[in-house]
C-alpha cells in the first residue's frame, strides 16, 4: 500500500501531462485585444461628437448642401469603422499539431474529396490545372483515400488530355516526391527550382525513367451538362455538381475545395485541417477550417496590394474570435454535413445515394455508379430541389463563397482559421491593374446584391449572428459604398480650396483637432493592424494607395452597373483596356487635387493664411497620386496612360471647378 500512494499521484500528474501532449491544437488570444478594446470606446465617442458637430452645421448654417455631402460621406466612414472594429474586439491565433495526428493509426485518417474548379483553358491553361492536381495528390496522406475532382465547365479537350496525362505521371511522381520528402509537391514549382534539392532522380523523373509506382488517388474529370435555357449558376452550381457526383461515387466524410490556380504548397495541409476537425469537443458544429490565400510573383513592396492582407490575414485572425472566418472560395475544408442543413436539423437531399451519412461501398467505375453520376450532374436535375437555397453551396450571389459562407455561419455552423508558418496553397493574382480593378469591381456588385438582398447582413445577419459577427459581415457589403466618401473628399474640399472656401474648421476651432485625431487614429490602427500581422510600411502604404485607387474605379463603376442591373437598364460595355473609361475618375481628381494644392500653397504664401485641413487634404491625395501624375507624363511602355484619357481627366477637371463655382458661390 506504501508503494501505491506515490504511483496513484504520479499517475495524476502523468494524466495530466498526456492531456495536454495529446492536445492538436491551442488557440491564442491576441496582446493587442484590451487596447484595442480602449481605443474603440475612445474613438466611438470622437465619431458621436462628429456626428454631433455635422447635425449643429446642418440647422445653424447656410451649407446645408455641403453639410449634408460631408455627413453621408462621414456616415459611411463610420460604418466601416463600426465593421472593423467588431473584428478587433477578440482576435485570436492558433496553433496545431499536425505531428501528433500522423501518430494515430490509419484508420483514424477520413476519406477526403478534393473538388477542383476550371472553365476557360485559355484563361486557365490545362498544364496549370494538372499540376493544381498532382500537388493534391502527392498530399502526405494514404493515397488510397483521396478522391479528387476536377469540374471542366468549358468542356475543353485539351484539359481532359492534360489530366489524362497527369494520372500517368502521378504514378511516378508521388512516390518520388515521398521517397525524397519534397515539398514543393507541385511539378512546375519543383523542377523550375535551382537549388541544392536538384538530384539525379529528379532528372530521370522529369523523362519519366523512374517505373516506381505505387496506389494513387482517384481522378475523376467531370464536364456537366449546360443548356442556354437553364441556369448553370456558374461556380457554385459547378460545386453542387461535383457535390452530388462525390456523393454517389465516394461520399468522404471531408471535402477540400480549390481554385485550379492554387496549388498545394504544404503536404501536411490536409493533417492541420484534421487537428480542428476531428477534434471531438468541437467538431459538432465545427463546419470548415479555412486557410489564406497566398499568391506568388508579387514584388517586395507589393505595388497593387495583391496580397490582400487585410481579407485574408488581419480580418481572420478577427473573425475566428467570434463565430470564425468566413469562406474565401478556395483553400477550404469543409464537413460534408455542414451542406445538409443546421448542425441539429439534418436536411435529407431527394436521393438516399445523396445523403451525407451515407457509406459509399461500391467500385467507382461500376456501371449503377456512373450511371447515377451522370444522371445527378444532368442540367435539369436540381429542378424543384433545395440545391442552392437550403442544401450545398448557395446560389444568388457573384461572390458564391462570401454568401454561402454567411448562410452557414447564419444555420449556426462555426469555422476556424488555420494559418501554418509554411504556406498550406499558392495561387495566381492579376499582374496589371485593369485585372485588379475588374476583380474588385465584380466582387462589388457580388457584394451590393448581397446588401440588398433578403438575407442581407445588414438585417438577417445582425438577428441570425448577433452584434459583432453581423458587424463583420458587414465590412464587405459596405466596401463599394466607400467610394462615396473617397469621391466627396476628393473632390469637395478642393473645390472650396480653390475658390477660398472653408469646408472644414479652422485650427484655433476645438473641432479641428477632432478631425486630426480621428484620421491620425484610424490610420495608426490601421498601419498597426497591418505590422502585427506581418506587413511592413512600404506594403501598408501602397495597400491603402490602392484602397483609393479602387474606391474611385471598382467600388465606382460596380455601384452604377449594379445600380443599373436593379434598374432594368442597359449596362454599358465597359473596356478594360489601359484606355479604358474605367480610370477616367481617378484621373480627373489627380488632376483637381494637383490643381487645388498648387492653389492653396499660392494661398498660403501670398497672403499668409491658408485653408488647412482642406491644403493637408488635397496634399494627402497629391502622394497619393504621384504613380498617375507619371503613368499620364513620365512612363513610355504599356502602364502610360492614353492620351485620350488624360484628355477627358483635364475637360472633366474643369467641369467640376466650374460647377464648383455655382456649388459653392
Amino acid at each position: 500500500m506504501i508503494s501505491r500512494k506515490p504511483f496513484l499521484f504520479t499517475t495524476k500528474m502523468e494524466l495530466q501531462t498526456t492531456q495536454h501532449s495529446t492536445k492538436l491544437h491551442m488557440c491564442h488570444p491576441c496582446r493587442r485585444t484590451i487596447p484595442y478594446r480602449i481605443y474603440a470606446v475612445v474613438h466611438m465617442c470622437g465619431i458621436i461628437a462628429l456626428m454631433y458637430h455635422h447635425a449643429h452645421s446642418l440647422f445653424t448654417e447656410h451649407t446645408a448642401l455641403l453639410t449634408s455631402l460631408l455627413l453621408i460621406s462621414d456616415v459611411v466612414l463610420a460604418s466601416m469603422w463600426a465593421s472593423t472594429t467588431s473584428l478587433r474586439l477578440n482576435p485570436v491565433h492558433r496553433t496545431e499539431y499536425p505531428e501528433k495526428y500522423v501518430a494515430k493509426p490509419e484508420e483514424h485518417f477520413p476519406k477526403l474529396d478534393v473538388f477542383i474548379c476550371t472553365a476557360d483553358p485559355y484563361k486557365e491553361p490545362p498544364m496549370m490545372v494538372a499540376n493544381t492536381v498532382l500537388s493534391v495528390m502527392a498530399y502526405g496522406y494514404p493515397s488510397d483515400k483521396i478522391s479528387v475532382y476536377v469540374s471542366d465547365d468549358g468542356g475543353s479537350s485539351l484539359t481532359l488530355f492534360a489530366l489524362m496525362e497527369a494520372a500517368k505521371f502521378s504514378e511516378h511522381w508521388l512516390p518520388f516526391c515521398k521517397k525524397n520528402n519534397v515539398q514543393d509537391r507541385s511539378p512546375e514549382v519543383y523542377f523550375s527550382l535551382k537549388s541544392s534539392s536538384w538530384t539525379e532522380e529528379a532528372e530521370n523523373l522529369k523523362v519519366l525513367q523512374n517505373n516506381e509506382t505505387e496506389i494513387t488517388p482517384n481522378l475523376i474529370y467531370v464536364s456537366r451538362e449546360k443548356i442556354r435555357a437553364t441556369p448553370h449558376h456558374f461556380k457554385a452550381g459547378a460545386l453542387n455538381t461535383l457535390l452530388r457526383v462525390s456523393s454517389v461515387m465516394t461520399n468522404s466524410p471531408i471535402i477540400l475545395t480549390l481554385d485550379c490556380d492554387m496549388y498545394s504548397n504544404n503536404p501536411t495541409t490536409p493533417l492541420h485541417a484534421l487537428c480542428y476537425l476531428s477534434d471531438p469537443k468541437i467538431n459538432f458544429g465545427l463546419g470548415f477550417v479555412q486557410f489564406p490565400q497566398r499568391f506568388q510573383g508579387i514584388n517586395r513592396n507589393d505595388v497593387y496590394a495583391s496580397e490582400l492582407r487585410r481579407p485574408f490575414d488581419i480580418n481572420m485572425v478577427g473573425y475566428d474570435g467570434l463565430m470564425g472566418p468566413i469562406h474565401v472560395g478556395t483553400g477550404c475544408f469543409f464537413n460534408r454535413r455542414i451542406f445538409y442543413g443546421p448542425p441539429a436539423n439534418l436536411i435529407l437531399p431527394e436521393l438516399d445515394e445523396l445523403a451525407p451519412t451515407r457509406i459509399a461501398d461500391k467500385p467507382i467505375k461500376a456501371h449503377t455508379v456512373l450511371a447515377l453520376a451522370h444522371n445527378v450532374a444532368g442540367c435539369n436535375y436540381e429542378h424543384n430541389t433545395n440545391w442552392g437555397s437550403k442544401i450545398g453551396f448557395r446560389y444568388g450571389s457573384l461572390v458564391e463563397d462570401y454568401y454561402t459562407g454567411f448562410m452557414l455561419h447564419c444555420e449556426g455552423w462555426r469555422s476556424m482559421f488555420c494559418r501554418p508558418q509554411r504556406a498550406a496553397f499558392y495561387g495566381s493574382t492579376p499582374k496589371r491593374l485593369t485585372d485588379v480593378v475588374w476583380q474588385q469591381m465584380r466582387w462589388s456588385i457580388g457584394l451590393l446584391e448581397m446588401g440588398f438582398s433578403r438575407y442581407s447582413p445588414f438585417t438577417y445577419g445582425l438577428k441570425s449572428l448577433g452584434l459583432f459577427t453581423g458587424l463583420g459581415y458587414c465590412y464587405y457589403v459596405v466596401w463599394p459604398f466607400c467610394s462615396i466618401p473617397i469621391t466627396v473628399y476628393g473632390v469637395l474640399p478642393q473645390l472650396a480650396l480653390i475658390y477660398g472656401i472653408r469646408v472644414f474648421p479652422k485650427p484655433s476651432d476645438q473641432w479641428f483637432w477632432l478631425y486630426i485625431f480621428l484620421s491620425l487614429g484610424a490610420y495608426a490602427q490601421d498601419l498597426s493592424d497591418f505590422l502585427l500581422e506581418g506587413g511592413t510600411c512600404r506594403k501598408w502604404w501602397n495597400d491603402q494607395r490602392m484602397w483609393l485607387i479602387r474606391g474611385l474605379s471598382s467600388f465606382f463603376f460596380g455601384m452604377i452597373e449594379y445600380t443599373l442591373k436593379t434598374l432594368n437598364l442597359s449596362t454599358p460595355g465597359f473596356d478594360f483596356a489601359p484606355s479604358s473609361s474605367i480610370f477616367l475618375p481617378m484621373t480627373a481628381v489627380a488632376v483637381l487635387n494637383l490643381f487645388a494644392f498648387v492653389s492653396g500653397l499660392y494661398g498660403l504664401f501670398a497672403w499668409g493664411e491658408g485653408l488647412s485641413l482642406e491644403l493637408m487634404l488635397a496634399s494627402f491625395v497629391v502622394v497619393n497620386s504621384l504613380p498617375i501624375y507619371e503613368a499620364m507624363v513620365l512612363r513610355k511602355d504599356d502602364g502610360k496612360l492614353q492620351k485620350g484619357i488624360c484628355f477627358l481627366a483635364g475637360i472633366l477637371t474643369l467641369v467640376l471647378i466650374l460647377g464648383g463655382y455655382f456649388l459653392l458661390k
